[in-house]
Parts: structure tokens; C-alpha cells; sequence
């Protein structure tokens, strides 16, 4: 008997460990997954996957267990089945009449989806209660009903899998929690870049076939129900299985593999899914390497003149108060411009103008996000733990690149074509001083063409000459950062304007249609009187893709970057090893401005300037210095690699791909560990005690 009354859970977790085997195999044939793997790690690999997948699959199956806890033919019997009624009809009233009940203190739809649920039970108890001929026939449409929305969830996951580690080459991480916020672009984007109604009609029609064949198997164990102590007896059983699950995830998850791939193809993307959501920001102190504070901030601020944290910046030269128009790009790798080896004529602008400007050939990203580039350009300090700055709660009077300008005289703006609430990037740019134009700016008729992550670049760029002519007008010198949107999935855009059709939806036609407008703002900029009075910085925000064989792969962080300005910036490579933190700083070099800083990026052209670059994901935090690269994970883990050019027919300063050959403990660099763990302590230390504030 005790068996038998299993059969849904073993029907629905075969189910599950059968799609979660396929989605596995196919992540192993996936053009992104670069790494190879010998026999005995596929094996491991599958071992350990259908191991996460079956504890997994025991906690999610909680509700199903709740809901066969409640199955019972003796609560409907008289009095019982009136009191429960009563009590549940008064649940109702009190959610629906009581202004400040529980649900309400919530906020959000809380009250209303409780509303909605308490609603619906009330609805199936009564039919139940008062047509008991008619009750194995509800209790079967609602088992049905229960069943199919299992087997959507376990399959629309996999799709969801299977998209994100499309686009990511990973399983669930702090990007799914933030898609999982940002609905409305999300489920927009998804619309645009994917045949939807082929696509959910499939989800429909497996989701359907397999609900009808599991109901078929287990219908009958609904007709007769256990009693009360069978019950407790498979409630017991259950509750020991959760806690041998919970118990065992907290090994199973702990298991690590040659390679980022292995790793995350043997992994579970729900825990991942569940960690990324709960910690949203990392403590340094209690997850990475440390040294002595003390010790840590010297070693970092060593490289600084003089060597504290607020420190006066001084020019001999009169200050230039040219305007300064930042542009940083959506996802602009360096390998789609023709100077890192692209034959594909993506980029005939950029490469054109990156001619004409000082251009910083060897510089990196600090992460893998828009957030990141944000948090980097605007704060020039290096990336830390978790979540970026931006998106946290302290994000607040910042010094900012905007503040310095500010303190100048300037106008200061952030220009963005989406509605910049998201990311929050209408919080961070407003609590730090910077009027905004986005989405909400443009009048209908300024709008040629626009998609879920907002208006085209061409019609952005429209508007960005319209409010620089604005400002001109005002008097006063102007900093604009301008955050373009285009090159994004679904890489949709107007017809006509390149020669990739807009509804190809190809990264390449994304990368050359910004490209195009970016071309077509500057003709615009050229028409203008503020023109030759103006330093334009162009910029990524990060890379396309971040996905390789190690945590943090160099070609997958390296950017390009151009300083432009008609007669005065003369056309120059930069060649030596910089970081995203530091282009602010050697700009306002280039301006001869004198002022009291806190930033941690460094003027490329000071004398105290040290190559290097910090490289980061969420969690893992990178160091590049002398031909090595060091990480720093949670765990307090040390890695380090050694870095080593790979051979082909570019120059040394375009070459963007390396060797990075991981070095035993004592083979690693000393020096460059306890630089590293310097750098990011003492970030990380003087955020937490607001010494990176104004």
C-alpha cells in the first residue's frame, strides 16, 4: 500500500531526472561549452548531476506532499465540513474587509494572490461538500490540474536552462534573480528574440501528454486514501527524505571539477538559483583571504601620490573646461572590431574613428554585467563581491565622476534609451547628482523604432544632440554618459539602415547597427558649435560573452576604448595593461583638472601608473598584473595563473587570447596574491565604512 501511494512521486521524479539527464547531454554538445572531458569525467559529471537532480527533486516535491497530507473523505462528513467552510469563508471576509490585515502589511499583491487562493478553496470545498456523488470526479480534475502544473514547472525550467546557459554559458545565477525582478524586459525580451507561440505551443503539448500519461498511472490510488496513521507514518518517511536531501545538497553542491563547465554541467540550477537569491551581496570579510588591514591599505595605496586614500590631484597646466560626452556601449567585445582581428566589417565606424583618437589597446572590463561597466566608469574604484554597487542599498553619495564635474561647474547627465529604473540605475545616477533622460523624455513621435530594453540608438542619439545643444545654450561646460541599448537580444532594429535585416536577430547586425548609429550621432555632434569643444569617450561596458574554460577568461573581459577630440587629442595607442576604473581618471588628466580624489583607477599617463587590470564575476575576483593572473574566491581559495600570449598573425596589443596555466601553491607569485587580496579587501573595507563617500 505504501508503495503504491508513492507512485505520483516516483512517476513525476523519473519525469524530472529524465529531463534533467537530456538538458545535461545537451549542455555537453553545446557550442558554447568549450572544454573536453574524458570518459571517467562525463561519468562523474552524471553521477553527481543525477544525484543533485534527485534531492532536488525531493524538496521541490513538498506542495505535492502537502497536498496528498490534505486529501481526506472525513472532513467533508457533518460537522466538520460546515466548520471548516465557515472558517474558510471568514478568512476570506477578514483579507477582503480588514484594511490593515496581515496580507495587506506585505505590500505588493500579496493580499490579492492570498484573495484569489483562499477564493478558489472555498469554491472547490463547497462543490465537494455539497455534491459528494460528484467528488472523486473534482478531486481527480484537481489532481489533474496539481499534476500539470509539476510537470510545467520541471519542464519550463529546463527551456528556461537551457536559454540562460544559451546566452551565459552558466546555470542560474545573480542574472536569473534579476530577470526573475525585471519581468516586464525580460518576458519582452524573451518575445522578441524567440519564436514564442511554436516554442510555448511545444511546452504545452509535452507539459499536456505527460500530466494525461502520469494521471493515467496514479489516478486510482485518489479512490481510496490512507487513514490517519498511514499518514503520519509516509509523512514521516517523507520528512526524513527532505532532511537526508537538504542534508546531502550541502556536500552534492560542494563538489568541484577540472573546469567551469564541468562544474556547472554537473550542477542543479535551483540551489544556484536559491544562493544567487539570497545573497545578493557577498561579505569580504567572511568569505575571501585576508591580511591585516593596515598592511592591505598601504600595499594598495602605494602605487598613489601620495599615498593615501583623499588625496589632492594637481595640474600644472590651466584647467580645459571642454564638455565631456561618455558613450559606453552594450556589449561591445574587442573581437568585433577589425583592429583585434574581425574580418566580418562589423564595425567600419569605430575602427575608423578608433584611428583618429587616443586608443587604450589592452584594456579591461571589470565584470560581465552593464551594471559592472556602470559601477566602474562612474565610481572608478574595483569591482567587489556580490552584487554591483548600483543595485545596492548604500549606493548613495558616491564619489563620482559626476561629482568631480559637478564641483567644476558642469552640467552632469545620464542618458539612457530604456526606462532606467531598471538595474536601478535611476536611483544609483539620481542619488548621486546626475539629472537623467531616458524612455520617459521622448515625446511618441521621437520614437522611429524601439524593443523591450527601450529606443533604438539612432533615436537616442537624436535626443542626445537635442539635450547637449540645450545644455550649450545654458553656458555652462557639460558631462553627459550616455548607456546605448541596441546591441541586446532579441538585436532587433530598423529596417534599411545597415545590411543585416533587422528581423535577423544576429549579435552581428546588433554590434552593426550600433555601430551605424553611433556613425550617425557623431555627423550630427560634427554639425554642432559645442563639437570642438567636446572629448568624447568611447567605451564597453563589457564583453558579449563571459563563458570559457576558467573562471575568468581574459579575451572574454578585454574591451575596447578610444578617447576622441577633433584638434586636440592627438591619434595615439596606449598599449600597456589598464583597467575600465581607469579611463575617468586619465581623462580627467587630459582636462589638466586639479581636484581632491578618491578614486582607485589611475591616469594612465601619471608617473606613478602601474599596468594592471581587475577582472571579476560575482564571486570570483581577479587580478592582472606582470603576465599573471590571480583570483580570489569564496572559501578563502587562491588561484592564480600564469598568462601567456597565444601565437597568431596580430600585433602583441591586439592579441586578446591567452594561455592561462594554473600554477600550484608553490609555484604562485607572492607578491601578486597579497596584491590582490589588498586590493579587494581595501575596497571592500572602505565601502562598508562609507570612505568611498563624497
Amino acid at each position: 500500500m505504501f508503495v503504491q501511494k508513492t507512485k505520483p512521486f516516483l512517476y513525476l521524479g523519473i519525469f524530472y531526472l529524465i529531463i534533467s539527464l537530456i538538458i545535461r547531454i545537451v549542455f555537453f554538445f553545446h557550442p558554447i561549452t568549450t572544454a573536453s572531458f574524458g570518459v571517467f569525467e562525463i561519468l562523474k559529471i552524471i553521477l553527481v548531476g543525477v544525484l543533485n537532480d534527485a534531492l532536488v527533486f525531493i524538496l521541490a516535491s513538498t506542495f505535492l506532499a502537502l497536498y496528498f497530507l490534505f486529501l481526506s473523505n472525513s472532513k467533508y462528513q457533518k460537522p466538520y465540513g460546515q466548520i471548516i467552510l465557515g472558517i474558510l469563508v471568514l478568512f476570506f471576509l477578514y483579507i477582503l474587509l480588514i484594511p490593515n490585515n496581515i496580507f495587506k502589511q506585505y505590500g505588493g499583491s500579496v493580499a490579492e494572490i492570498a484573495l484569489a487562493f483562499i477564493g478558489l478553496k472555498i469554491i472547490c470545498f463547497a462543490l465537494m461538500l455539497f455534491l459528494p456523488k460528484q467528488r472523486l470526479k473534482i478531486r481527480n480534475v484537481l489532481y489533474f490540474i496539481t499534476l500539470f502544473l509539476y510537470v510545467l514547472l520541471i519542464v519550463f525550467n529546463a527551456v528556461s536552462e537551457y536559454f540562460f546557459y544559451n546566452e551565459f554559458g552558466l546555470r542560474y545565477n545573480f542574472i536569473a534573480v534579476d530577470y526573475l525582478i525585471y519581468t516586464n524586459e525580460v518576458i519582452g525580451n524573451i518575445m522578441e528574440s524567440y519564436p514564442v507561440v511554436p516554442l510555448f505551443s511545444a511546452i504545452f503539448i509535452v507539459t499536456l501528454s505527460i500530466t494525461f500519461f502520469i494521471f493515467k498511472k496514479t489516478k486510482k490510488e485518489l479512490s481510496d486514501l490512507p487513514n490517519l496513521k498511514q499518514k503520519f507514518i509516509l509523512l514521516g518517511s517523507f520528512i526524513l527524505l527532505v532532511g537526508v536531501s537538504l542534508f546531502g545538497l550541502n556536500f552534492t553542491t560542494k563538489i568541484k571539477g577540472n573546469s567551469v563547465f564541468e562544474e556547472e554541467i554537473q550542477a542543479n540550477g535551483l540551489p544556484k538559483f536559491y544562493w544567487a537569491f539570497t545573497h545578493n551581496e557577498l561579505d569580504y570579510f567572511q568569505f575571501y583571504p585576508e591580511i591585516n588591514q593596515s598592511q592591505a591599505e598601504k600595499n594598495f595605496l602605494s602605487q598613489f601620490a601620495p599615498p593615501v586614500l583623499k588625496r589632492n590631484i594637481l595640474s600644472a597646466e590651466p584647467e580645459l573646461k571642454k564638455n565631456v560626452v561618455l558613450i559606453s556601449i552594450e556589449s561591445l567585445s574587442a573581437d568585433f572590431l577589425a583592429h583585434y582581428g574581425n574580418t566580418q566589417k562589423i564595425t567600419p565606424f569605430l575602427d575608423s574613428l578608433a584611428d583618429k583618437s587616443l586608443m587604450f589597446t589592452n584594456l579591461y572590463a571589470t565584470g560581465n554585467r552593464t551594471v559592472r561597466g556602470l559601477e566602474a566608469l562612474t565610481l572608478c574604484i574595483p569591482p567587489t563581491a556580490g552584487e554591483s554597487i548600483i543595485k545596492r542599498e548604500n549606493n548613495k553619495n558616491k564619489f563620482t565622476t559626476g561629482s568631480v564635474f559637478k564641483s567644476k561647474g558642469y552640467d552632469v547627465k545620464f542618458l539612457y534609451g530604456g526606462y532606467s529604473y531598471f538595474d536601478n540605475m535611476q536611483d544609483f545616477y539620481s542619488g548621486n547628482g546626475y539629472d537623467i533622460v531616458d524612455r520617459n523624455n521622448f515625446k511618441p513621435e521621437e520614437i522611429t523604432f524601439a524593443n523591450v530594453w527601450g529606443v533604438a540608438d539612432e533615436d537616442m542619439a537624436k535626443k542626445a544632440i537635442q539635450t547637449m545643444n540645450a545644455e550649450a545654450k545654458s553656458g555652462k561646460p557639460f558631462f553627459n554618459h550616455w548607456m546605448t541599448v541596441s546591441n541586446h537580444r532579441p538585436f532587433t532594429y530598423p529596417e534599411g539602415k545597415i545590411d543585416i535585416p533587422g528581423n535577423a536577430k544576429s549579435r552581428e547586425g546588433g554590434v552593426k547597427y550600433t555601430d551605424y548609429a553611433l556613425k550617425k550621432f557623431f555627423e550630427m555632434a560634427k554639425k554642432q558649435d559645442w563639437y570642438k569643444n567636446t572629448v568624447f569617450v568611447v567605451i564597453a561596458d563589457h564583453c558579449a560573452s563571459s563563458a570559457g574554460d576558467t573562471e575568468l577568461p581574459m579575451d572574454k573581459y578585454r574591451i575596447p576604448a578610444m578617447v576622441f577630440s577633433e584638434g586636440f587629442i592627438q591619434p595615439q595607442k596606449f598599449t600597456q595593461t589598464m583597467s575600465q576604473i581607469d579611463v575617468m581618471p586619465t581623462v580627467l588628466g587630459l582636462l589638466n583638472f586639479s581636484y581632491q580624489s578618491k578614486f582607485l583607477g589611475q591616469d594612465v599617463f601619471s608617473k606613478e601608473f602601474q599596468p594592471k587590470a581587475y577582472v571579476a564575476t560575482y564571486q570570483d575576483l581577479g587580478f592582472v598584473k606582470d603576465n599573471y593572473l590571480t583570483v580570489i574566491s569564496p572559501l578563502r581559495k587562491i588561484k592564480q595563473y600564469a598568462l601567456v600570449q597565444q601565437k597568431n598573425n596580430l600585433a602583441p596589443e591586439f592579441n586578446i587570447y591567452f594561455d592561462e596555466n594554473p600554477l600550484k601553491e608553490k609555484e604562485q607569485n607572492k607578491p601578486m596574491v597579497d596584491a590582490t587580496i589588498s586590493a579587494y579587501q581595501s575596497t571592500s573595507f572602505w565601502l562598508k565604512k562609507n570612505q568611498l563617500n563624497r
